[in-house]
């Protein structure tokens, strides 16, 4: 019973700190509440169903682990602690979201080189979209394949263009969707010598944002050697029966755990020091709603 309420306890801290965590970072001002209210039940859902299969993998392998270590040992704790490292530390370890935002930024370079080509030998827009997506560089391929398919399927040009900036949601791709849907609004020509400055434009955004990303690469690679290091460490010590053995009681976990929780409440705010921030849109579903609230 003393080891069950350790475990409660120990959970319940973790818990508090990695709420407390989420509270002090910085985050966008709050999306127009809809017109239904969504419950956390419904928040837990979205948020496994975002989840990849290799996540649900690690977690599911993390508490199995867990499970058999707190019945082998009576360390209870196992049973949080695993799970969280199982999906966190790959999440240390993996690059940012900012390097396939940059390979992203050069796949529009590309493709808008491309339809500007294609709109010189005399196509209009819309075959011009289709007939690129044989050429669409594999990392904005699937937007292209969505915005063919809509065109296909007869929608209006304009929504379809939207959409499409919807789809890559990016600064750039809004600039690009922009310049298409006028393209699309006036039927005049000059599209394509647009979307060739365009292309040039994006061109210089990558090369801007490739010397900022090298600077930020160098607390990050700190950050991952400080993750393996600190997981090394402390394997070695678990494997120490003499120097673990003060944690193995009930308030020992519960500091085990605070302990814990701090450093990887660092680790994380080392990563998200050199994370950046997205740049704002301008075209799209999401913009409209904010404008209209």
């Amino acid at each position: 019973m003393t080891a069950l309420i350790a475990a409660l306890a120990a959970a319940s801290v973790l818990g508090g700190l990695i709420l407390l965590i989420a509270g002090l970072r910085k985050v966008p001002p709050p999306a127009p509440r809809p017109t239904k209210r969504r419950s956390d039940t419904g928040a837990l859902t979205k948020q496994w169903q975002r989840a990849t299969r290799r996540q649900r993998m690690a977690l599911f392998i993390g508490l199995f682990a867990g499970v058999a270590i707190a019945a082998w040992t009576g360390w209870i704790i196992a049973i949080v602690l695993l799970p969280l490292a199982a999906v966190g530390i790959p999440y240390l370890l993996s690059a940012p979201s900012t390097v396939t935002r940059i390979d992203r930024l050069e796949a529009m370079e590309e493709w808008s080189r491309s339809l500007a080509g294609v709109l010189t030998v005399g196509y209009g827009l819309e075959q011009a979209l289709i007939a690129t997506l044989r050429s669409t560089p594999d990392a904005i391929r699937p937007e292209v394949s969505a915005l063919v398919a809509r065109l296909r399927a007869r929608w209006d040009t304009k929504a379809a263009l939207r959409a499409f900036a919807d789809d890559l949601d990016d600064p750039a791709g809004d600039l690009i969707a922009a310049n298409l849907y006028l393209g699309a609004s006036k039927r005049g020509e000059g599209l394509a010598s647009v979307l060739e400055g365009l292309a040039q434009s994006v061109a210089d955004t990558v090369r801007a944002r490739r010397a900022v990303e090298a600077d930020r690469a160098k607390p990050r690679a700190t950050a991952k050697w400080v993750t393996l290091i600190t997981v090394g460490v402390l394997t070695l010590l678990a494997l120490n029966g003499d120097y673990i053995r003060p944690y193995g009681s009930p308030l020992g976990q519960i500091i085990l755990v605070l302990l814990l929780s701090m450093y990887i409440g660092t680790l994380l705010w080392m990563r998200q020091m050199a994370k950046g921030e997205k740049p704002p849109r301008f075209v799209g579903a999401s913009v409209a709603q904010r404008t209209q609230s």
